[in-house]
């Protein structure tokens, strides 16, 4: 998606455009059950349209259209696209270029709903109708333009959710539509979103990812799986986010289930370097944590301390307070050492320079 990532841009945060509406009208239709009542037939729906969109979401918007991280048919492909449709979360391709961008400038100014710099709720929800992201190019997600049932769904993006609603209330009702459909796309809408605001600020960091990503456990049993969101941005290939035997992962655990029908493929796997945390950091990661750690310095108060600089013992104490263990810990003190050291030059014409 062309996002727009002016650093110079004014922000505005009063995002109450028409495309609003909609969004406020299903969660005031979940009210509508005072007068169609609520049965177990209906609540039984709900969940199970919960569970079946939620792994339409987890394993076809992002693990499969966004990253790739499995191969599967394109009739099965086109199934996947449909059902994650009818959770009500725009098209397939909005949400796969949205997402990889997000993961190209995460939690930077340029990220599109990043806590850090939106706040909370701009992260949760309020950037979905943002007009800036309104659009997409095509040129953003090449691989999914290609094909053009996406487009059609691109093009009728809440056509699956109409028939899905349609059918329900022809079938079962209007208890089921108001509790089997509203209620479900509702704690759809909120089971998605809490990913891109909870996960980048509540949780445990087990890798370095030079950004806010956690992991957390029951983010993870709500959206069946993606709350390892951690391990996720230290391996985006993977089709299975929950790297130990104990991190709960439904989506992972029904892919396997497929993919022994044939239905999926060459499901991606972290290698055993990553989930050690063996594997040393990219280049850009070292420089982004770098700056981080030399951020984090009083300028003031190291001139005072001129011509010398913090060593490497007092660089690896600050770093390992902001960011886990990483096999790169030196690289990223001495390149923070040697911004330091350019920053402070001006100030003293005898800095010692050695990070020892």
């Amino acid at each position: 998606m062309a996002a727009d990532s002016t650093a110079s841009e004014e922000f505005h945060d009063d995002i109450i455009y028409p495309k609003t509406i909609p969004f406020v009208l299903v969660h005031f239709a979940c009210f509508a059950a005072i007068w169609s009542g609520v049965t177990w037939i209906s609540v039984a729906l709900g969940a199970f349209l919960y569970v079946v969109r939620m792994f339409a979401v987890t394993a076809g918007y992002h693990r499969y259209f966004s990253h790739r991280s499995f191969k599967t048919s394109r009739w099965f492909q086109f199934a996947l696209a449909w059902l994650a449709q009818s959770s009500t979360q725009k098209n397939v391709m909005w949400w796969a270029a949205v997402h990889r961008h997000h993961h190209k400038h995460s939690d930077t100014e340029a990220d599109v709903h990043s806590p850090r710099h939106r706040g909370f709720w701009y992260a949760h929800f309020g950037w979905v109708f943002d007009r800036k992201y309104n659009t997409t190019d095509p040129a953003a997600v090449p691989d999914l333009a290609k094909y053009p049932e996406l487009r059609f769904l691109q093009r009728f993006e809440q056509l699956p959710s109409i028939v899905l609603a349609a059918a329900i209330l022809l079938i079962a009702g209007w208890p089921a539509l108001i509790v089997g459909f509203f209620w479900s796309t509702v704690l759809l809408y909120h089971g998605t979103f809490f990913i891109n605001s909870l996960a980048h600020v509540h949780g445990n960091q087990r890798y370095v990812t030079g950004d806010d990503s956690r992991n957390n456990w029951w983010l993870a049993v709500i959206t069946m799986g993606e709350g390892w969101h951690n391990n996720h941005h230290a391996y985006q290939r993977s089709a299975r986010q929950g790297f130990r035997w104990y991190e709960v992962d439904f989506t992972f655990y029904i892919l396997t289930a497929l993919s022994w029908v044939g239905l999926v493929r060459e499901l991606g796997a972290p290698p055993v370097e990553v989930v050690r945390n063996e594997r040393p950091l990219g280049r850009a990661t070292v420089e982004r944590i770098a700056r981080q750690l030399a951020e984090s310095f009083d300028l003031e108060h190291l001139k005072a301390r001129l011509p010398h600089l913090p060593t490497m013992d007092e660089l690896r104490t600050r770093a390992l307070g902001m960011i886990p263990h990483t096999p790169s810990l030196d690289d990223i003190c001495a390149r923070a050492h040697e911004m330091l050291s350019q920053l402070l030059a001006p100030h003293h014409s005898g800095l010692n320079v050695s990070p020892a």
